[in-house]
């Protein structure tokens, strides 16, 4: 029983010292930093040039889409390299299961290129 409740308290102290601690950096930091602001520091800068134009600006949603397939992509890519190294333990089960998973993602890749989602134009 002592080493289960033992757990228990190394887990609370890894907690507790994992929200503190950088509570406590970040604001010894702000107290020890110099703070001497300017107008020329508080301009945006860009590549050394005088800002031009606002720089609030719009973004295509075309960009938000390609980031989000590139996620949905490249967490398949996270999925199959652990199956594919622990192939031989996990027997047929985890062929079919895989085969599943690819055939989900494929149907989405369907239906994106339906959507038109990879289609780049410069509206």
């Amino acid at each position: 029983m002592e080493k289960y409740v033992n757990s228990y308290v190394i887990v609370t102290i890894f907690l507790v010292l994992g929200i503190v601690f950088p509570i406590f950096v970040l604001w010894l930091g702000s107290f020890l930093r110099p703070n001497k602001p300017t107008e020329e520091k508080k301009t945006t800068y860009e590549s050394g040039n005088d800002p031009v134009g606002d720089s609030q600006i719009r973004f295509n949603v075309r960009y938000y889409l390609y980031a989000l397939m590139f996620v949905i992509f490249d967490v398949e890519t996270v999925f199959l390299y652990p199956w594919a190294v622990a192939y031989k333990q996990m027997g047929l089960f985890a062929l079919v299961e895989m085969f599943i998973f690819a055939a989900l993602l494929c149907i989405g890749l369907l239906y994106a290129w339906r959507k038109k989602v990879f289609k780049w134009n410069s509206i």
